[in-house]
């Protein structure tokens, strides 16, 4: 099994079938992290 995990804030964002153990990391942010950017941005 293999997990994607964000790598700004190293939340789980999805989990996929491999034959090892795998993590890899996202090139862009997970939700959270968006919504934090949208935030900063307002203030």
């Amino acid at each position: 099994m293999g997990t994607i995990v964000c790598q700004t804030c190293n939340s789980t964002i999805d989990y996929f079938e491999d034959e090892k153990v795998t993590v890899l990391y996202s090139k862009g942010e997970c939700g959270c992290c968006e919504e934090k950017h949208q935030l900063e941005e307002l203030n």
